[in-house]
């Protein structure tokens, strides 16, 4: 290569073009080192409001050199408090860009179903904003969630006060204390993590809340793998944030900082808040639950937001005086509900038959308050009108809808894999048997979040976990820490749920284990599929039906929904290969056995998932009896029992109608009327 010789260099100029050149460049470089040290001067002031400018990223390192040559030169004037002082902030400026940065790039994208093995989109394309409101006393909801769902989508508008996600932490009109602390409680899948990122992302990119300074997101499936460790909250900051790592927090109120705790129902921390160990210094290590606490009541950076998302049933492990704010996320409203299907179908004819379908069933179109429900039945419906040509029945019950996922994903994957079609799916049976257990053990243990010692629990190898999240695409997800630890979940509550009924069927029908009734002897298969050795299946039955209504918290209710439709043949058909002895079973003794625990039952309120129960097995005699009383307007001088009280009651909370007004002598003036439909009254707006 020829050598560059200066000469060489300037003559490829004329000397009246390097003298325009160099007078416009020393004007350039003097305007913005006017203006930069203007700025300095500025932020330096002592009426200055404490406010950052993010820097342009092509301006960055321009700005860095005028800060250098600002520090040398106020260094040689022996100015060293100020130029300690420009450095200080200015190194906030730069850490806060690199956050806000490092954050857009991890929220900026959104998967559907599952990390890694899902596509990912845009927020801001898929993003349909859900319904947040102010309110609730923190006390625990021991409701299971699905009926949390059915009791919001009966409140008449306008009960509680509706807030912007944006506007979490902004007093309403009429309030004067300042919002420290919020906890926003929704139950899973109903978008409380999505609302976070949203908030997280406009911030990052300069949209809303500009006055904070730094967000921190400290998820608590990401706290877990520290539990048993020592920390500083300046060591705790450092390890998730290394962008921010000489960043220190020397003194109260010097900056304004969010902390985001997502997911208090996964936490697996001791938070004990009766101990009365007070840590107030950032740089003091000390226990991670220790740290926590003190953040959260304040003692700890008092001026710092603190922001806690968490399902209802583990919202109260935060005592209310620690909390300014009590918001829940109530999901989709009808009009958001067809938001979502229209962005996330491109053919707006197909998103108009998914939006019908949903509608004409009055249980999938409560499910889809939940956004994550609104993507399974996206998922299935669209599959069904596509592929298979709309000849499928579209599932009109929850069973239906997940077993339809459950195949449908299925099929997906061996179209994806071997690009052929099969009207048949292809089961992984040893898969779907290992997940299946895992739903099991750990919904009776109550736990949505895995790690490997769960897995390894349920016979699964966890160097082989990547098969299993790959048997049904979006059904299970792995994924990655901060720092590469491995955690598993479903997707959703509901499909473990799902597959834990489905493993429990399958068990009895494959091997003649009866896990829900121990004490009930293994059977050779053979014996199972003779109708004199009696009726197993409706032993299971009514021992699951016992096992959901000794626990109050309503945590095996939907899986005793699911169980029910899973013993029904039309169910057990769809999963043919899987299922390779249909049951042939009457649903008559289960569907009269539910009848005989509604009767026994004295709350009204904790019957309606038997109500539930008796649709998923087809089973709506009761229903019926009640709504031709309504219908001939003789329900008043009728004489109901104690069944057909709570028959009116699930008929009401129901129906397509708001609960807006509520008129007792419709039905009839008494105490004992009064009384029956107290659930109803307590869902009503007003009531006469």
């Amino acid at each position: 290569m020829e050598e560059c010789k200066p000469d060489a260099v300037s003559n490829q100029f004329t000397q009246g073009d390097l003298q325009h050149t160099f007078q416009v460049l020393e004007e350039k470089v003097i305007t913005f080192v006017k203006n930069e040290l203007k700025r300095f001067e500025k932020i330096l002031s002592p009426d200055y409001q404490e406010h950052f400018e993010g820097k342009e990223q092509d301006e960055s390192d321009a700005r860095e050199g005028a800060l250098k040559m600002a520090l040398h030169f106020l260094r040689n004037m022996k100015q060293n408090n100020i130029a300690d002082k420009l450095q200080e902030i200015e190194l906030c400026v730069v850490w806060q860009t690199e956050l806000k940065r490092n954050l857009k790039n991890k929220y900026q994208s959104v998967f559907e179903g599952i990390p890694k093995q899902g596509s990912s989109a845009l927020l801001e394309k898929i993003y349909t904003e859900v319904y947040i409101t102010e309110g609730g006393s923190g006390k625990v909801n021991e409701e299971h969630e699905v009926r949390q769902i059915e009791s919001i989508s009966k409140r008449p508008a306008g009960q509680e006060t509706p807030i912007k996600c944006k506007d979490i932490f902004q007093p309403l009109l009429g309030q004067d204390k300042p919002i420290r602390s919020v906890i926003t409680k929704g139950v899973a899948g109903i978008g409380k993590t999505v609302s976070v990122q949203k908030y997280i992302l406009d911030w990052a990119e300069g949209k809303e809340n500009q006055d904070i300074h730094f967000i921190f997101p400290l998820p608590f499936r990401e706290l877990n793998h520290m539990k048993d460790k020592q920390v500083s909250l300046m060591d705790l900051l450092h390890h998730f944030f290394s962008e921010i790592k000489q960043l220190t927090f020397p003194s109260q109120g010097k900056y304004k900082v969010l902390f985001i705790f997502d997911g208090l129902d996964e936490c697996r921390l001791q938070l004990d808040f009766q101990k009365n160990e007070i840590l107030t210094d950032v740089t003091k290590v000390t226990s991670l639950n220790v740290l926590l606490i003190n953040l959260i009541k304040g003692n700890l950076l008092r001026s710092a937001l603190v922001w806690i998302t968490s399902r209802p049933a583990a919202a109260n492990q935060i005592p209310p005086e620690c909390v300014d704010r009590v918001t829940e996320v109530q999901g989709f409203s009808d009009a958001q509900k067809e938001e979502y299907f229209r962005k996330r179908i491109s053919d707006q004819n197909l998103a108009s038959k998914v939006i019908t379908h949903i509608k004409s069933s009055r249980s999938l179109h409560i499910m889809c308050h939940i956004p994550v429900f609104c993507w399974i039945a996206a998922n299935v419906i669209e599959f069904i009108l596509k592929t298979e040509g709309g000849s499928q029945q579209v599932p009109k019950t929850l069973t239906e809808m997940y077993t339809y996922f459950l195949v449908f994903q299925t099929k997906q994957r061996t179209l994806k894999l071997e690009g052929v079609y099969d009207t048949d799916p292809q089961w992984n049976h040893a898969s779907l048997l290992a997940l299946g257990k895992l739903a099991f053990e750990q919904l009776k243990k109550g736990n949505l979040i895995f790690y490997e010692d769960d897995l390894r629990e349920s016979g699964i190898d966890v160097r082989e976990a990547a098969v299993h999240c790959g048997i049904c695409t979006q059904i299970f997800q792995e994924e990655s820490g901060l720092h590469q630890e491995k955690l598993y979940c479903f997707v959703h509550l509901s499909i473990q749920e799902y597959l834990a009924a489905l493993y429990v069927i399958l068990m009895l029908i494959t091997e003649g284990k009866d896990l829900i009734s121990p004490q009930q002897p293994p059977r050779p298969v053979f014996q199972l599929l003779k109708r004199k050795t009696g009726k197993p299946m409706t032993t299971l039955q009514k021992s699951a039906v016992d096992k959901s209504l000794e626990h109050v918290d309503g945590r095996f209710d939907l899986f005793l929904r699911f169980l029910l439709g899973l013993s029904l043949e039309s169910n057990q058909r769809l999963l043919r290969g899987l299922i390779k002895e249909v049951q042939h079973e009457s649903k008559d003794e289960i569907g009269r056995y539910i009848k005989t625990k509604i009767r026994e039952m004295p709350s009204s309120e904790r019957v309606l998932n038997l109500f539930h129960c008796l649709n998923e097995v087809n089973d709506h005699s009761l229903v019926k009896e009640v709504q031709s009383f309504l219908s001939a307007g003789t329900l008043s001088a009728a004489t109901l029992s104690s069944t057909q009280w709570s028959a009116l009651v699930f008929v009401l909370l129901t129906s397509e109608e708001k609960l807006d007004v509520f008129d007792l002598k419709k039905y009839s003036r008494s105490d004992e009327c009064l009384l029956r439909l107290q659930p109803v009254v307590e869902e009503s707006q007003k009531a006469l």
